[in-house]
């Protein structure tokens, strides 16, 4: 997670520190929305995504506790309360409710600038979303269960075939090197990392008269060369 990527809620009664905040956190290059009690939070909530809400604990209504308890029921968004109460009972109810972090007022700005950064470096990047289904001309794979077919007829892979194509399809674009290959399917290296290699090849080879037209020309199972074999697809 990029500073550049973040856009952060910031839930606040008080009028005069949500443009403060608002203003400073746009300076420091973060997308900012912002809320003036629980309510409001609730319906941006449901309709937008954020990569984090900070969250004043002090608001007439549903508090901060309360509220940050609520949404760790449905969300996992980072949140960082902030509080007038800096008491370690105070601290301790913040981080139970679901909290990732806790900044007593009054507060210096780098310091919140610190913890959010540090809050969002701990936030894993989400993996790239991976489609059901690749088309392979008139070929479709089933990445969830790497069957492939051919309109409503099963085409049958063997496990080594199975295997290499799920594998090439998780990287489909990019190279994967024969040493790759032959890692993921469990073949050895060493001395007969030569031979493995040539096993490899020939297990292109077979996969590919399966999903090319013309197999001495592949257009979706591509040789890399120096490198290995790359998957592309429609």
């Amino acid at each position: 997670m990029t500073q550049q990527d973040a856009h952060i809620l910031v839930v606040d009664d008080d009028e005069r520190i949500r443009a403060l905040l608002g203003k400073f956190l746009r300076k420091n290059g973060y997308m900012i929305t912002t809320a003036r009690d629980a309510m409001q939070a609730r319906r941006l909530l449901s309709g937008l995504e954020f990569d984090l809400i900070v969250l004043d604990v002090m608001m007439p209504g549903e508090d901060g506790i309360s509220l940050t308890r609520a949404l760790r029921q449905k969300l996992q968004t980072p949140i960082l309360l902030l509080t007038a109460k800096g008491e370690t009972e105070d601290r301790i109810s913040g981080l139970e409710s679901g909290a990732d972090d806790y900044l007593p007022k009054p507060f210096e700005p780098r310091e919140l600038l610190l913890r959010i950064a540090a809050i969002l470096r701990r936030v894993p990047v989400a993996e790239a979303s991976q489609p059901k289904f690749l088309t392979l001309g008139m070929l479709r794979y089933d990445v969830e269960k790497g069957e492939l077919w051919q309109g409503e007829s099963h085409v049958r892979l063997t496990g080594t075939e199975q295997a290499l194509l799920r594998r090439l399809a998780a990287s489909r674009g990019q190279p994967v090197s024969r040493m790759d290959l032959i890692e993921d399917l469990g073949r050895g290296g060493g001395d007969e990392s030569e031979n493995s290699e040539r096993a490899i090849d020939v297990q292109i080879t077979r996969l590919r008269r399966k999903l090319e037209v013309d197999p001495k020309e592949p257009r979706f199972l591509q040789t890399v060369r120096g490198t290995g074999y790359m998957l592309m697809t429609d």
